[in-house]
């Protein structure tokens, strides 16, 4: 079934080409499209077009159709081009001539456009939420290992001292960062496209607003040309507030396999969250933080081709939007697991004291060998070319007496000034 046809047959070459794999994308947004359904036949009731007791019939068998989501017993088979199709069927299937009305006033353009829009909400406030989580996590990691050095690094040099309470409230800090961008994205898609039909409207008197407060969106797209032109648009912008998050998990994944490795051997895992080698016994190799790493590098490619599908479209529905679908959805649903498997592993990193007699940290305190010599009133400039000129002509001693000092500044991290950040 074909909510387009018209009793002409259609070449199965086509067919197939055209339907691609809508039939298992849609299925992520085959409980919006019901929500969508219910409150079009709501609308359509309160300006006449149905019977108070057609809206019932309605009611109950989008009901119906709800729970079988729910339950997973719902399915689009091939002889259906999408979930729109096969919804329409069901209720024609169960109500008769009540289920032909249920498309009036709408076409499948704002049809797909409104349950994605649903989809997009409720996953971006997921997302928002297992932020947050891994937020927290971060926190408390950084309260709890505050004063544990970690030697940084510029260059991929030793270069000064720093702290793992420093390093895990780095990244929950750009956490914010992201989140600014998925609560952006999440007021772009939270604009109610229904009743834009095919993308000029419909001549039937209907309630835009209605549809609007009955799916709870904060607003509506009032120009129906502009409705029809989010598509892509809105693919656009979640592709780029899922890339900002992605790039924050992929540098800290990264980080991790480097501190993970022998030549840094800053921190460690259990044995059971590492993998082996089918000829090395000796390997624990960090699998999920690579991961990680690889699918997080991987949706921050979706923006490009995000751009590439929509950036030359004119004006109207295109089926290249059909394209926009499948790894957006996909990225969305990767986003959700990668931040769970991430917080779930990262709880449980071990961190490493680290030997400061190793010779390669020999120059880490240099920096505050120098500031000493200021606070006893050297000159910087002169301070600098002393420890330098010491440093050159190898007769330079770390004074390492000023660590527990040093550490004791970078003690203060702020955090409740961070959580505090944190945007709801």
């Amino acid at each position: 079934m074909k909510l387009w046809d018209k009793g002409i047959s259609i070449d199965k070459k086509i067919e197939q080409f055209t339907v691609g794999n809508d039939r298992e994308i849609d299925l992520h947004i085959a409980k919006y499209d019901v929500q969508a359904s219910l409150a079009h036949a709501i609308m359509l009731a309160s300006i006449g077009i149905i019977s108070s007791e057609e809206l019932q019939q309605l009611k109950n068998g989008l009901h119906l159709l709800s729970e079988a989501i729910e339950n997973g017993t719902f399915s689009i088979e091939a002889t259906f081009e999408d979930v729109h199709s096969k919804i329409e069927y069901e209720l024609t299937q169960s109500l008769g001539e009540v289920g032909k009305k249920i498309h009036t006033a709408r076409s499948r353009n704002d049809q797909v456009l409104v349950a994605l829009h649903l989809y997009y909400k409720d996953n971006l406030n997921e997302i928002h939420q297992k932020t947050k989580t891994l937020f927290d996590t971060l926190l408390s990691l950084a309260d709890t290992h505050k004063k544990a050095l970690l030697p940084g690094y510029t260059h991929l040099q030793v270069a000064m001292p720093s702290s793992f309470g420093l390093w895990f409230s780095a990244y929950a800090e750009l956490l914010i960062d992201d989140v600014y961008l998925l609560n952006a994205a999440l007021k772009t898609v939270d604009q109610n496209p229904l009743g834009s039909a095919a993308g000029y409207g419909s001549s039937f008197p209907i309630d835009r607003q209605l549809t609007t407060e009955t799916l709870d969106f904060s607003t509506l797209k009032y120009n129906v040309v502009a409705a029809q032109l989010s598509r892509g648009k809105s693919e656009r912008t979640l592709a780029l507030a899922l890339g900002s998050l992605c790039n924050t998990m992929a540098r800290f994944a990264m980080d991790i396999c480097l501190y993970n490795s022998q030549n840094f051997g800053f921190i460690a895992f259990p044995d059971e969250l590492t993998t082996g080698s089918s000829i090395m016994p000796h390997k624990k190799n960090p699998d999920v933080f690579e991961l990680i790493r690889g699918k997080a590098n991987k949706i921050q490619a979706l923006h490009h081709e995000m751009l590439l599908i929509t950036n030359n479209l004119p004006s109207g529905y295109h089926r290249d939007f059909q394209l926009l679908k499948e790894n957006t959805i996909k990225a969305i649903e990767d986003v959700k697991d990668l931040l769970d498997i991430f917080n779930y592993a990262i709880q449980q990193v071990i961190i490493k004291d680290i030997d400061l007699n190793d010779s390669k940290y020999q120059y880490l305190f240099t920096v505050d060998n120098i500031n000493t010599l200021v606070v006893q009133g050297m000159p910087f400039r002169e301070a600098y070319q002393k420890i330098g000129s010491e440093v050159e002509n190898g007769t330079y001693k770390p004074d390492t007496s000023k660590q527990h000092t040093h550490m004791g500044s970078m003690g203060h991290l702020c955090l409740d000034e961070i959580k505090r950040k944190f945007p709801e």
